[in-house]
């Protein structure tokens, strides 16, 4: 019997882990995207929570990001159970935002159904 996979690989160059999100956990986003690939000197994850993908975000926070052998590596704390909302930026000013959609993935609230 295989093992289940508890990452999941995004488009555009993004790895998260554990998968299902779940809140009151964290997060590792891993990012080789658009700006690791320009040669980026620092990463950002801009981050926030909301219910649907085009309403406000909630407890907005940008987090410098570590460059791994991996790519470009954050953790983000699970605060919230409805969606983690996140896109990318540079030291500079360059977004990377999966072409104005930004990406939204579910937190699972760790109940069961």
């Amino acid at each position: 019997m295989a093992e289940a996979v508890d990452t999941t690989q995004l488009e555009n160059g993004i790895t998260l882990h554990p998968m299902p999100l779940t809140a009151g956990q964290k997060a590792v986003v891993r990012y080789h995207g658009l700006l690791a690939r320009s040669g980026a000197q620092q990463v950002y994850l801009h981050c926030g929570f909301g219910s649907d993908d085009l309403g406000a975000w909630s407890q907005v926070q940008d987090i410098p990001m570590t460059n791994t052998p991996e790519g470009w590596e954050a953790q983000v704390d699970l605060t919230d159970p409805s969606r983690l909302h996140f896109c990318f930026r540079d030291n500079v000013g360059n977004w990377d935002n999966n072409s104005g959609r930004n990406w939204h993935v579910e937190i699972h609230n760790g109940g069961w159904i």
